[in-house]
């Protein structure tokens, strides 16, 4: 299938719909909304150009769609989930973005309890709270889906992310697992796609190499305060080390952004290896490095 071209207006009523489509060129994550989501797919996030946010496939509640885990402001081993009571008006098949929340209000209050409860003796807090006001505001949309897209939204905002946000439901793609991938990606005329270490398990990446797209695996630090990056919500290093800290440390992965998209080029086809150091000051100006890992086929 040969590349999309997002300005057609003829390619599929959904690539009509669909305005203000990025400029061709740069990375593509895809994911799911997080409510208040973990640091390593925050990270993840902030590394892309383009966040396609993936409305449209089934919800799971064994996944983080309505919930996170907080961790004790001075103890992180004290752990408790805060969950968004959701229901799926189709059952199991409902999609993420048909998930509604039983009684927003309550749930509502419960979230800011609780968060100011974990995070209101930070000294970070004050701007942590006022950043996490849309998201206490969206619980009135009653719908689980805007809410953790919102918290994803605000965070990447408060750490200085530029780059753009579009909706699966809105962008044309076939079926199948890693051909709608690819189209997504295509839709953002992206040269490279960021993926999970979770996602590298199953993509194929053939799909990708018919439009020309790399493959880039993200797999973020695991010491220091990513050694519990893909456990808890990012508001415990938000809180403990500061927005501007944590800022620093996704702004040192996103400065080598440049030799990721020259290794991406789709004139030569084969496997790159890229590092992206991360500096973390608990560990006494040692350096941690996050191996990226791009594939062509």
């Amino acid at each position: 299938m040969p590349r999309t071209d997002p300005s057609s207006t003829t390619a599929s009523p959904a690539a009509s719909s669909t305005p203000d489509l990025p400029e061709p060129g740069g990375l593509c994550a895809i994911h799911q909304p997080n409510f208040l989501p973990r640091l390593t797919t925050l990270a993840k996030l902030f590394a892309a150009d383009y966040w396609i946010v993936l409305d449209d496939v089934q919800f799971t509640r064994r996944d983080y769609q309505h919930r996170a885990r907080l961790a004790n402001l001075n103890d992180p081993a004290g752990q408790q989930w805060l969950t968004i009571p959701t229901r799926l008006p189709s059952g199991r098949p409902t999609p993420i973005r048909d998930a509604v929340i039983d009684d927003p209000h309550l749930a509502r209050r419960r979230t800011a309890g609780m968060l100011r409860q974990r995070y209101g003796a930070s000294p970070h807090w004050p701007a942590l709270a006022e950043t996490l006001d849309p998201v206490l505001d969206a619980f009135d949309t009653g719908e689980t889906a805007t809410v953790a897209e919102t918290s994803t939204r605000v965070l990447l905002d408060l750490l200085g992310w530029k780059g753009q946000v579009l909706t699966s439901s809105r962008l044309p793609a076939r079926r199948g697992r890693s051909v709608r991938l690819a189209d997504l990606s295509a839709a953002t005329g992206a040269r490279a796609y960021l993926c999970g270490t979770g996602g590298m398990t199953y993509l194929d990446p053939a799909p990708f190499k018919v439009q020309n797209i790399a493959v880039a695996s993200f797999r973020p630090p695991t010491t220091g305060i990513w050694s519990s990056g893909r456990r808890l919500s990012a508001l415990w290093a938000l809180a403990t080390l500061g927005p501007d800290a944590v800022t620093a440390r996704l702004q040192a992965l996103a400065a080598h952004r440049g030799r990721l998209q020259i290794a991406a080029a789709p004139s030569s086809w084969g496997t790159y290896h890229r590092t992206w150091p991360w500096q973390d000051s608990r560990e006494a100006g040692m350096c941690h490095r996050a191996p990226v890992t791009l594939r062509h086929g």
